[in-house]
């Protein structure tokens, strides 16, 4: 069992205004004109905002405050640098002082990186690769139709850069969403797949630092296993009844809390390496995020746990109420079977021809994270072929 430390020395700054309920849309338009913005990039992913009459009530909403749009599409999930470039040209060539999100996380990412890289001077991957800093940014704001990232209230964005195969990110203060939209209802249309991926991600993102911190408050483990908690409930619930408010109200909660920063404040030592592995699944092979991490949380569960074992049984006690670590990550990985996200690489279509690729691509995200030195490659390899 690890020793127990104090808590460590922190700065908590969340300056998101997150206004959450039914109905909270019809108020986009206030709050962007607050920020003293005139036109905003309105950026959105499908059609089906426009289908569902979401598109309408924003930019009337918008309209009633004098705010004009520039609408801007076709965002996809996994979201995509050249797409980021093409929308920052027409950000440019109309002259917005603002971004407006309409979808979920990869809309939110998109419209971060678009926000970042307007004003910048030289190349938007750039700030990515991290060879040049972000001074500037346009004010981003958000209205959110899917629960899962939490960048609804985060400083940080992923893109695909589809040319090199390199997910990677950028995180600076002035990411931060100046304000969110969160209506649960607005994500009742969202497909039982995606429903599950989502699941899956929030859970990954409360248990990076709750297994890898060196410090780690009884605190912080206690609130990552009522995340979690909630998360297998409320996902058991909207499976049967897709329009249960009170549950996708918790789950969308949930998915905020899990990656706003407050499960991270006084812990330390932390890492995110399910994320450095399934950067490289969904670069390589364009798979749902959330699906990905359901493949590789198990998988690397098993090889890490021997590390840290105490916290693996906290974890299969708490939230499945089993005895032993690896009790607790068979459950685990039974229960991502049961909602139907996959918990094999053979259930992406990856096949065992295209670990060696796979694998040079994890390398390459080790480095980007700092952790080359514990993810070699024969590391690396060991928890990939666990998960064929």
């Amino acid at each position: 069992m690890r020793p127990r430390r104090p808590m460590d020395n922190f700065l908590f700054h969340n300056p998101t205004q997150l206004d959450f309920g039914t109905g909270k849309e019809r108020l986009i338009g206030q709050h962007v004109a607050a920020h003293g913005v005139r036109k905003v990039l309105l950026a959105y992913g499908s059609e089906r905002i426009r289908r569902d009459g979401l598109f309408d009530t924003v930019v009337a909403s918008l309209a009633e405050q004098g705010v004009a749009v520039v609408p801007f599409g076709g965002i996809v999930s996994n979201p995509l640098l050249s797409t980021v470039r093409e929308a920052m040209a027409v950000a440019r060539r109309e002259r917005v002082d603002g971004v407006l999100a309409v979808g979920g996380g990869s809309v939110l990412d998109s419209a971060k990186a678009i926000a970042a890289g307007v004003p910048h001077p030289g190349d938007v991957w750039e700030l990515f690769l991290r060879t040049a800093p972000i001074t500037q940014a346009l004010p981003v704001f958000a209205v959110l139709t899917l629960a899962a990232t939490g960048s609804e209230m985060n400083a940080g964005a992923v893109v695909t850069n589809d040319a090199t195969q390199e997910k990677f990110a950028i995180q600076s203060p002035l990411l931060f969403p100046k304000v969110s939209v969160v209506n649960p209802a607005l994500m009742q249309s969202v497909p039982r797949d995606y429903l599950a991926y989502s699941a899956a991600d929030i859970i990954a993102h409360s248990i990076e630092g709750y297994f890898t911190a060196t410090v780690q408050p009884r605190f912080h483990s206690r609130l990552t296993e009522a995340i979690v908690n909630t998360v297998i409930d409320t996902t058991e619930t909207l499976l049967a009844d897709p329009t249960h408010y009170a549950a996708r109200a918790e789950f969308a909660w949930a998915a905020t809390q899990a990656l706003n920063g407050t499960l991270y404040a006084g812990t330390a030592g932390y890492s995110y390496p399910n994320h450095m592995i399934e950067h490289s699944l969904s670069a390589l092979f364009n798979v749902p995020h959330g699906a990905g991490l359901s493949v590789v949380m198990p998988a690397w569960m098993r090889w890490y746990s021997r590390r840290h074992p105490a916290q693996f049984e906290r974890f299969a006690q708490q939230v499945f109420q089993v005895q032993g670590a690896e009790a607790g990550i068979a459950a685990l990985q039974a229960w991502f079977d049961k909602i139907g996200t996959p918990t094999r690489l053979s259930q992406l279509g990856i096949a065992p021809d295209e670990l060696p690729a796979t694998v040079e691509n994890v390398l390459g995200n080790a480095r980007y994270f700092g952790l080359a030195d514990l993810y070699t490659r024969e590391v690396v390899q060991e928890i990939l072929e666990s998960a064929l």
